[in-house]
C-alpha cells in the first residue's frame, strides 16, 4: 500500500510543475453541518475531476467552490471544509495526525451514494524533523492576506517530504496491525460526526467486526466504542466553547442523535454538564 502513495505522488511531482490553484481553510466562520473538522491540520489534492467544496471566504462568507484537477486544499488545524461529492472527481488526502500520517485516495462519481474505489495506508509522524515547521509556516500563511508564492513552495515541500517518509520510513517495530490501528483512528477522528459503527468502520476497511474489536483490545488502551465516545466529547468540548450552538446541535454535530444521551455521556465523562463546561472559566 505505501508503493501505491508513493507512486501517486511521485506522479503529482513530476507531470504537474506547479499547483493551478491553492485555496486555505478557515475557522472564523461557524461551518455547516456535516462539515469535515478536526484539530490536525489535512492536505487535500484534486487527481481528476472536478471537486466541490463549501470554504469560508474572507469578503463572502461562506462560499461553494469548484476545486479542480491540479488544485489544492490546504486545512489547518480546527478549520472545516464541506465536500458536496456529487460529481466525478479522485482526490488525495493528507492526514498530519499527532502520531501517524495518513493517506487517502478516493474516487467517486456522479450520481451514485458510495466510493468505488478507496485506498488508505498510514504511517508513524516524525517528530522534530523538518514536516513539523512546514506544517506550522502554511497554518501561519493560512491567516496572512498575501499567500502567493510562499504557499506553493511550501505545498510542493510538503509533498515532497511525505514521499521521503513513504520511501523511508521510521525504523520503530511496527507491523501491519499497528499501521491498520492507527489508519482506523485517523479515519474515526475524520468522521466522528457520522453514524460510524464496528460494523461500518470493518466494512470500510474490509476487516471483519470481531477483527476490529480485537485489534483495538490489542493495540489501543481502550475499547472501540469507547475510543469513539473520547473523540466525540473531545470535540464537543472545543464546539462549546468556540460555537455559540444550542446544545441540541452539538450533540448532532458530534455523532450523537439524542440530545439526552450526550448530556448523560458527557457528564459521566467530564464530571459535569455541556452547560457548566461553557460556562467554565
Amino acid at each position: 500500500m505505501s508503493q501505491i502513495f508513493h507512486n501517486v505522488i511521485e506522479t503529482l511531482l513530476s507531470e504537474r510543475e506547479h499547483f493551478n490553484r491553492i485555496w486555505f481553510a478557515g475557522d472564523q466562520m461557524t461551518p455547516p453541518p456535516f462539515s469535515y473538522q478536526v484539530n490536525f491540520p489535512r492536505m487535500e489534492l484534486v487527481i481528476s475531476g472536478e471537486y466541490i467544496n463549501e470554504l469560508e471566504d474572507p469578503e463572502h462568507g461562506i462560499t461553494e467552490v469548484k476545486i479542480m484537477a491540479g488544485d489544492a486544499i490546504y486545512i489547518p488545524p480546527n478549520s472545516w471544509n464541506k465536500p458536496n461529492w456529487d460529481t466525478d472527481c479522485s482526490v488525495l488526502s493528507l492526514l498530519f495526525g499527532r502520531r501517524q500520517l495518513g493517506f487517502s485516495l478516493v474516487s467517486k462519481r456522479k450520481g451514485q451514494q458510495s466510493f468505488y474505489d478507496i485506498q488508505k495506508h498510514s504511517i508513524q509522524t516524525r517528530t522534530g524533523h523538518a514536516i513539523d515547521h512546514i506544517l506550522a509556516a502554511l497554518n501561519a500563511l493560512a491567516n496572512e492576506p498575501i499567500q502567493k508564492p510562499m504557499d506553493e513552495y511550501l505545498m510542493l515541500a510538503l509533498l515532497s517530504y511525505c514521499q521521503s517518509m513513504l520511501s523511508t520510513p521510521t525504523g520503530s517495530a511496527r507491523n501491519h496491525s499497528e499501521d491498520l490501528y492507527q489508519g482506523i483512528c485517523i479515519y474515526i477522528q475524520e468522521n466522528f460526526h457520522r453514524s460510524v459503527s464496528r460494523d461500518s468502520i470493518a466494512k470500510r476497511f474490509n476487516i471483519t467486526p470481531n477483527h476490529l474489536s480485537r485489534l483495538f483490545r490489542q493495540q489501543g488502551h481502550m475499547r472501540l466504542a469507547d475510543y469513539i465516545t473520547w473523540v466525540r466529547i473531545d470535540r464537543a468540548k472545543f464546539m462549546l466553547k468556540k460555537y455559540t450552538f444550542r446544545l441540541n446541535e452539538v450533540a448532532t454535530r458530534c455523532g450523537f442523535q439524542d440530545v439526552n444521551y450526550f448530556y448523560r455521556v458527557f457528564k459521566n465523562k467530564t464530571g459535569m454538564t455541556p452547560s457548566e463546561y461553557r460556562a467554565m472559566d
